[in-house]
């Protein structure tokens, strides 16, 4: 498999994506196979159902077709394989969202994506796990902001069903935060015009 193949099929609708991610996989792991360690990893987390594959495939079922957003989604978790802590019979992930950014990076540059698109993919894949603080937010960064909160919502999508009700909510009210920052920072453009 390569590159093209493999935009090819985030480009796909929903359930043709998935189909193919499922019936490409062992090509998909040849191509990247920092992906194989998800396969099967199971999250020991009451927040999680799915092992970590399971959960990202999940993830980019509920997504709409943004291809940054749904490669972003692909590696989002790439980091957990390296980075859990085992407290019990939870197992926590502190730290994966950075080093799944880490693991990223080397991957993106590997396939021949731009400097832009690799930073912005690892942008969403290092503050995926991070609630946005809207005091953060400036007109230079409103846009990557709102794809973070969508990110935010498709990763949500994928957890335990018991949770996701609750992070919408949370995630529903940094929305509405953001819009009334984006308007505070229209009229900001409009005074200084």
């Amino acid at each position: 498999m390569d590159r093209e193949k493999l935009e090819e099929i985030l480009s796909l609708n929903s359930q043709e994506m998935v189909g193919s991610l499922r019936e490409n996989k062992k090509q998909i792991f040849q191509m990247i196979p920092e992906l194989e360690d998800e396969d099967g990893f199971e999250q020991k987390n009451p927040w999680h159902s799915y092992d970590v594959w399971e959960h990202t495939l999940v993830a980019l079922k509920n997504s709409k077709s943004d291809f940054k957003i749904r490669l972003a989604l692909l590696l989002h978790d790439i980091g957990k394989p390296h980075s859990y802590q085992d407290d019990g019979d939870i197992r926590h992930f502190k730290g994966h969202a950075e080093k799944g950014a880490q693991i990223a990076k080397g991957i993106l540059e590997r396939l021949g994506y731009s400097e832009d698109e690799v930073r912005n993919i690892c942008f969403l894949i290092k503050n995926h796990a991070k609630t946005i603080e809207i005091q953060d937010i400036n007109i230079h960064n409103i846009n990557i902001m709102k794809e973070l909160l969508l990110f935010q919502y498709y990763d949500a999508s994928a957890y335990n069903p018991k949770y996701i009700s609750l992070t919408f909510k949370k995630l529903d009210a940094i929305k509405e935060k953001i819009k009334l920052k984006e308007k505070e920072l229209e009229q900001d453009k409009r005074d200084v015009k």
